[in-house]
């Protein structure tokens, strides 16, 4: 089956998650939006009848259409050896997954503290209040969780579910990818505390569908319109 995937042609966003674990699993996708005239398809793809996905990214097999990408990846990951079999695995997996957002909502939230609605520019003393508390606390907060997961002695191997690499290390090694971008004076300094999530992220690279999807023009870069953006006034070294 070949995939379709709706999202915003010119960021990695929210839609990025979900285009690593596809990289990863070698399976057929259409990134929809980055053909030729795709936004307009995915836009006229949220309007049927049914059950619509409230925004993108949205992942369409067959007749079935699937939002959000947490909900994305749970399907994937079951299909595709992304997860682990068992209910609870999955579970486990879709639990850490949903974490991962609130920490991705939370790093979309230092730069439009105010509402998405707004120009950065129109707030950008609130983001700087935002920024100092996400750094100083939520960062550590939310890798702290993550670095004591994997120590956990069920999680051999290194990885965050179980003793093979699901797509929530996927999403993880792009979480840390995205705060280097962000804040690369904070990170460095951040970083030294969380051997263990380095490590994982390091592993990801490596992996030979994630090292190709890097290296090609299908991985878009980093840039002011995504969730993760480089302020430097938003940075803090100490």
């Amino acid at each position: 089956m070949e995939y379709q995937l709706f999202y915003w042609p010119t960021i990695q966003g929210r839609g990025e998650f979900v285009r690593l674990a596809l990289e990863e699993a070698g399976v057929a996708y259409v990134d929809v939006a980055r053909q030729k005239n795709g936004t307009a398809a995915m836009m006229a793809a949220l309007e049927p009848d049914g059950n619509p996905a409230f925004a993108p990214p949205f992942l369409k097999a067959g007749e079935v259409t699937i939002g959000q990408s947490a909900n994305i990846l749970l399907f994937l990951g079951a299909r595709h050896g992304l997860a682990p079999r068992a209910e609870a695995g999955r579970l486990w997996a879709h639990q850490l997954q949903l974490t991962i957002a609130d920490l991705v909502n939370e790093a979309h939230d230092t730069h439009h503290p105010l509402g998405p609605t707004l120009y950065y520019e129109d707030q950008k003393n609130e983001a700087k209040r935002r920024a100092a508390e996400f750094i100083d606390h939520r960062i550590p907060k939310f890798l702290d969780y993550f670095e004591r997961v994997l120590h956990q002695p069920a999680r051999r191997g290194g990885f965050l579910v179980g003793t093979r690499l699901s797509y929530v290390d996927l999403s993880m090694f792009q979480v840390i990818e995205g705060l280097r971008y962000a804040f690369p004076k904070a990170m460095r300094r951040i970083e030294a505390g969380y051997p263990g999530l380095v490590a994982l992220h390091d592993r990801v690279v490596l992996r030979p569908n994630i090292a190709a999807y890097l290296a090609s023009k299908r991985r878009i870069a980093f840039n002011e319109e995504g969730i993760f953006r480089r302020y430097p006034e938003l940075d803090k070294q100490d």
